[in-house]
C-alpha cells in the first residue's frame, strides 16, 4: 500500500493499476472511494474481499460525465437527464436499469446499476484518463466509519489497497444522495448533501421516501448505505437529544464510564472522565468533519461515545441519517 500525492504521475500509475485489475483509493467530494475497473468482475470481487462486504450489496459506478450514462444504463428516463444537468458533477447517484454487459458483481445481482459523476478534480482526472467506469464504494471496512482523508484509508485497509491517491480532505464529507429512477416513481434511497427537496424541485414531482422505521433485510439492499447499522465506530455510541444530554452524561459518570462527547450546541465541561469534541453548528461544516471526528473519538478507546443529536431539519437529514446508523438508541 502506497499513499501518493495526487499528481499527473500518480494518476497515471493509478490508471495502469486499474487496467491490471488492482485496487486504487481516490478522493471524491463526499468520501474516499475504493476503486476497481467496473467492467472487470475479478477486480470488483477484490473490493468486496478488501472491505469484507457482502456480495449482494451493489456498488456505485463512477463515470467521467453524463454522456457515459448510455454505456451502463438502458431506458434512460428524462428525469435522469434532468438530474444530471442540475447536479452533475456532484454528490448524487442515480439508479437505472443496467445494460446486459454490466457485471452482476457490480450490481449485487440486481438488474439495476448506480451511476454518478463525482465533483472532485482528482476523481475526474482519473476517470478521464482511465476511459471507463470505476466501481468505488467508500474505502473502509464494511459498516465502519467512512474515510475522508487518505490516512483514514490506510488505517482501514492497509495493504489490501494497492495505491491511495491523496487529494486532501473531502469537502462534503458524507456519501452521495441516491435516487432510484428504475421504476415508475422516483425514490430516495439514501440522504445526502443534495436534499430530497432539491431533487423534487429539479424533477417537479414528489419523491417516494421509504419508511425509516422499517428494518432493512439483507436481501432488500437496493443501494449502498441502507443497512440499519452503518458508518459505525468500534466504540459503543449513543445518540442523545440536547435536552437529555446532561442527565445521560451524569448517569454514565455515576457508572464510572469513560465518556467521549460530541456536542454541537450544549456546553459540556471536560474532565478526566469526560472528553469533549465541539462540533460546528452549521450543517455543511458539521458534515465535513463528521467522520474524522467520530474516528478521532473512537481512537480514544473510551467506554462510550455520546453524540448530541442535531436538529431534525432538511439540511441536517444526511447527518442525522449517518448518526442514527452509527449509534445505538439512547437508554
Amino acid at each position: 500500500m502506497t499513499i501518493c500525492i495526487a499528481d499527473d504521475a500518480s494518476i497515471n500509475q493509478a490508471v495502469k493499476l486499474l487496467h491490471q485489475g488492482r485496487l486504487v483509493a481516490f478522493p471524491t467530494e463526499t468520501v474516499y472511494g475504493l476503486g476497481a475497473d467496473a467492467s472487470n468482475p475479478e477486480a470488483v470481487a477484490r473490493i468486496f474481499a478488501a472491505k469484507g462486504r457482502p456480495e449482494n450489496h451493489p456498488l456505485i459506478v463512477h463515470i467521467a460525465d453524463s454522456t457515459c450514462l448510455s454505456n451502463w444504463a438502458e431506458n434512460i428516463p428524462n428525469a435522469a437527464q434532468r438530474l444530471a444537468e442540475h447536479f452533475w458533477p456532484g454528490p448524487l447517484a442515480i439508479i437505472l436499469n443496467k445494460k446486459d454487459h454490466v457485471p452482476i458483481a457490480v450490481t449485487g445481482g440486481q438488474n439495476t446499476v448506480g451511476l454518478r459523476v463525482p465533483n472532485h478534480p482528482v476523481a475526474l482526472q482519473l476517470l478521464r484518463a482511465f476511459g471507463g467506469g470505476i466501481a468505488a464504494p467508500s474505502a473502509n471496512r464494511f459498516c465502519r466509519i467512512s474515510p475522508t482523508q487518505a490516512q483514514h484509508v490506510a488505517e482501514e485497509l492497509g495493504d489490501a489497497v494497492d495505491l491511495i491517491l491523496d487529494g486532501g480532505a473531502c469537502e462534503v464529507g458524507v456519501e452521495s444522495t441516491i435516487i432510484d429512477l428504475s421504476g415508475t416513481t422516483p425514490r430516495l434511497l439514501r440522504h445526502g448533501h443534495i436534499t430530497a427537496e432539491q431533487i423534487q424541485q429539479a424533477l417537479q414531482t414528489e419523491l417516494l421516501i421509504p419508511d425509516k422505521a422499517k428494518q432493512i433485510q439483507s436481501d432488500e439492499i437496493r443501494a449502498p448505505g441502507m443497512m440499519t447499522v452503518h458508518y459505525a465506530p468500534l466504540t459503543t455510541a449513543l445518540l442523545c437529544p440536547s435536552d437529555c444530554l446532561p442527565s445521560l452524561i451524569k448517569q454514565l459518570v455515576s457508572e464510572n464510564k469513560r465518556i467521549a462527547v460530541m456536542s454541537y450546541q450544549t456546553v459540556i465541561t471536560a474532565t478526566g472522565q469526560i472528553s469533549v469534541m465541539k462540533m460546528p453548528e452549521m450543517a455543511e461544516t458539521y458534515a465535513q468533519c463528521l467522520y474524522a471526528s467520530l474516528r478521532e473519538l473512537d481512537h480514544q478507546q473510551r467506554d462510550v461515545i455520546v453524540v448530541e443529536q442535531p436538529p431534525a431539519t432538511a439540511e441536517w437529514s444526511a447527518i442525522n441519517d449517518r448518526l442514527e446508523k452509527a449509534t445505538v438508541p439512547d437508554r
